[in-house]
């Protein structure tokens, strides 16, 4: 299972979501107020996340370490 941190901080906040790993790289959708959002990962060696998280309608890159970005990005809506 990949994105579990992105995952568990969904569970917390109650956010019913869509799973789904292909190619040992995890996708999320889920509808939060309304809208809807995705994340998608990008297989390695560039592994990082393609996501609407931020601004819903605009997709951007995340690197590094991602995932603790995106979990910062969702605990403070």
């Amino acid at each position: 299972m990949r994105l579990t941190r992105i995952r568990n901080q969904l569970d917390m906040m109650g956010i019913k979501y869509q799973y789904t790993e292909e190619n040992d790289c995890g996708s999320i959708d889920f509808d939060h107020k309304g809208l809807r959002y995705n994340i998608w990962e990008y297989p390695a060696p560039e592994r990082g996340a393609e996501s609407n998280v931020r601004s819903t309608g605009r997709q951007e890159d995340f690197s590094g370490d991602y995932e603790a970005e995106i979990v910062d990005i969702l605990r403070r809506w």
